[in-house]
């Protein structure tokens, strides 16, 4: 049931939004060189690899850590701090939905260098697909403020924020129902629209 309501909630999705993607899509690709997608390597379900799609937010060609620091990141472009703010720079996923890479609702996927650190107990969230969207990723909205006022903002992220989140990842894994994945994409919604 997951799966079906995935699939056509993210292909009814992706037809009524084609006018706003192809908007975005525009200017993302006028406003700096680069084009309009950025596509990364993350590590999907049972520890298999997928090209997660993005609205591209950076500037390209520009070396930098993996995590991404608040609005002051320099590799961010104009239009990109307007789609971080409100994630509209997420909406390509769901095209990653539709393929069965990811779900809507599930531990968001990390890169191969942050799983490659997991415990065993933490690649328990291995075991179902990642999401758009999941606790961690509500609470963790400010997420890129707290790397900013961190020293050391990798070693911040892969010692507090990542065993945090994937604390919460666990505990939902290990809970889930689909009326908790409703309201997952309702509080997620209400997060956004709050900005």
């Amino acid at each position: 049931m997951k799966r079906i309501f995935d699939a056509l909630f993210s292909a009814t999705a992706l037809v009524l939004l084609t006018p706003l993607l192809l908007l975005i899509a525009a200017v993302v690709a006028a406003e700096s060189r680069g084009g309009a997608f950025y596509q990364q390597e993350r590590i999907g379900r049972h520890g298999v690899p997928f090209r997660l799609h993005k609205f591209r937010s950076m500037h390209v060609h520009r070396d930098g850590a993996q995590v991404t620091l608040g609005n002051s990141d320099p590799r961010i472009t104009s239009v990109g701090r307007v789609l971080r703010k409100y994630k509209l720079d997420e909406f390509p996923q769901l095209w990653n939905v539709v393929k069965g890479d990811m779900s809507l609702v599930g531990p968001r996927p990390e890169v191969a260098e942050y799983v490659d650190l997991y415990t065993d107990e933490m690649r328990e969230v291995l075991h179902v697909r990642p999401g758009l969207t999941d606790p961690a990723s509500i609470a963790g909205f400010d997420e890129g403020e707290r790397l900013e006022a961190a020293a050391d903002p990798e070693k911040h992220y892969r010692e507090v924020i990542m065993p945090e989140k994937v604390k919460q990842q666990l505990a939902y894994v290990r809970s889930a129902t689909f009326g908790s994945d409703i309201r997952i994409i309702a509080r997620t919604l209400f997060r956004i629209f709050k900005r």
